[in-house]
C-alpha cells in the first residue's frame, strides 16, 4: 500500500540502492609538509615525493580535508568517504552501524629531526576535543633507523605535573622522558594521554584512532622555516590531558600465533585496532567474512588474488579488503612482510575487554 502511494518500502529502498563489485583497493598516498621531515619515503611509496621535507604520508584517511581516493579499477578516484556513504553494508559489513566515518588512519613517518614532545587528548578530555573529533590513541612500528634514533614514550616514574612544569620552565623536560633506542620490527602502543616524541632519522607506520588534535609540550628550538618562529606550544592543554600514573612505556612483546604457512603474531589487540605482522614465502590467507581487513605491504611483494582476479601488492602499499569479499589469497611474489590489520569485533573469539588486557601487559615490556 505504501509503494502505491508514492513511498518506498523499507524492502523497496534496499532493492533501490546501486550495487556494485568491489575488489580490493588501493589507495593514493596523501604527503605532508613537515619541518621535521625529511626524504626516506621515497624509498618506500612508488608516488613521487613532492619537494621540501615530506615528514607523512597519509596512506588511509577518511577526513574531510584529506580523503584518500581509489588508485585503480572501475572506482578509480572513488574516495574512502564517498564508499562508505553509498555502500556501508558492503565496505563494512555486520560493523558499519558503528562507525559515520572510517575511525582509523593509518599514515607512514619519516622523523628526520625531532618530532615535538607531545600529548594526545582522552575521552575523558571532552572539553578540549574540537567537534567532530575523538580521543587518540595510536600505535608505531618501526621500520627503519639511523645512528640517532630515539623513541620518547611516558614519563618517568614519579614525574608529577608540578615538577613536568618546573622542567619546561628550566628547559629539562627530556630529563623527565622515558627512551629507548629503537631498533626495526618495534611495536609501541601509545594509548591516549601519553607524551611521546621519536626521531633522529627514523620511519615508522602509524596507526591511529581518526583524529587530529594533538597538544604540543616541547618543540626541540624547532624554527618553522615560513615563518622563522617558534611553533606554537600548548602546555596547560597536554599538561590536563598527561596519564601521569602510566609511567614508562616500552616495546610490545609480539605474541606468534602460528608459524605455518606463515609467521603470523600479534602486535596490537585493543579497543580502537587489531593488527598482526605476516612474514613468509609460502601463499596464505587474508581478510575475513563480513568485516573488513586492511593490508599494509611494509616489505617484499606479491599479489591479492579475488573472485578470479589478481591485484599486485608492492612495498608501501594499503589495500582495503571490503567486508563483502571475505577472505582472499595473498600470493607472496618473494619475501613479504605485510600487517593486517582489524577494526574490533565483539562478535570475535576474544572480547575487546580481553584484548585491552593483552595490550596493558604488552606495554611494559
Amino acid at each position: 500500500m505504501a509503494s502505491q502511494m508514492g513511498v518506498l518500502t523499507e524492502d523497496e529502498k534496499k532493492q533501490t540502492v546501486p550495487q556494485v563489485a568491489l575488489y580490493p583497493l588501493r589507495f593514493e598516498p596523501i604527503y605532508q609538509y613537515r619541518l621535521w621531515g625529511g626524504r626516506h619515503l621515497a624509498d618506500l611509496l612508488a608516488a613521487p615525493l613532492p619537494s621540501g621535507p615530506v615528514g607523512e604520508a597519509w596512506i588511509l584517511s577518511d577526513r574531510d580535508d584529506h580523503q584518500s581516493q581509489v588508485a585503480d579499477g572501475a572506482l578509480r578516484g572513488q574516495t574512502l568517504g564517498q564508499l562508505l556513504q553509498q555502500f556501508p553494508e558492503q565496505m563494512l559489513g555486520r560493523l558499519a552501524h558503528k562507525f559515520q566515518r572510517f575511525p582509523l588512519l593509518l599514515k607512514f613517518l619519516d622523523v628526520h629531526e625531532m618530532l615535538s614532545v607531545q600529548v594526545h587528548p582522552t575521552k575523558a578530555n571532552k572539553n578540549l576535543l574540537p567537534a567532530g573529533e575523538t580521543a587518540k590513541t595510536e600505535a608505531w612500528v618501526v621500520l627503519e633507523v639511523g645512528p640517532e634514533s630515539r623513541i620518547y614514550a611516558g614519563l618517568k616514574t614519579g614525574t608529577t605535573a608540578a615538577g613536568l612544569r618546573l622542567a619546561l620552565m628550566s628547559g629539562t623536560v627530556v630529563d623527565q622522558l622515558a627512551e629507548f633506542t629503537p631498533k626495526p620490527g618495534d611495536g609501541i602502543f601509545l594509548r591516549a594521554g601519553t607524551v611521546h616524541a621519536l626521531g633522529g632519522d627514523i620511519v615508522v607506520f602509524e596507526i591511529q584512532q581518526n583524529s587530529d588534535v594533538t597538544f604540543r609540550l616541547y618543540d626541540w628550538d624547532h624554527l618553522d622555516p615560513k615563518t622563522d618562529k617558534p611553533r606554537s606550544l600548548q602546555v596547560d592543554q597536554a599538561i590536563a590531558c598527561i596519564d601521569f600514573a602510566e609511567g614508562p612505556v616500552g616495546r610490545v612483546a609480539p605474541a606468534v600465533e602460528a608459524t605455518t604457512p606463515v609467521k603470523r603474531e600479534k602486535l596490537f589487540h585493543g579497543e580502537h585496532f587489531w593488527l598482526w605482522r605476516l612474514r613468509g614465502q609460502s601463499p596464505f590467507s587474508v581478510g575475513a567474512a563480513g568485516v573488513p581487513r586492511l593490508l599494509v605491504c611494509i616489505g617484499g611483494a606479491g599479489q591479492v588474488e579475488h573472485g578470479g582476479a589478481t591485484y599486485a601488492v608492492a612495498k608501501g602499499d594499503v589495500f582495503l579488503l571490503p567486508a563483502m569479499i571475505g577472505a582472499c589469497t595473498f600470493r607472496p611474489r618473494s619475501a613479504v612482510n605485510l600487517l593486517e590489520i582489524a577494526l574490533p569485533d565483539s562478535n570475535s573469539e576474544n572480547s575487546e575487554a580481553e584484548t585491552g588486557k593483552h595490550c596493558e601487559k604488552a606495554n611494559r615490556v
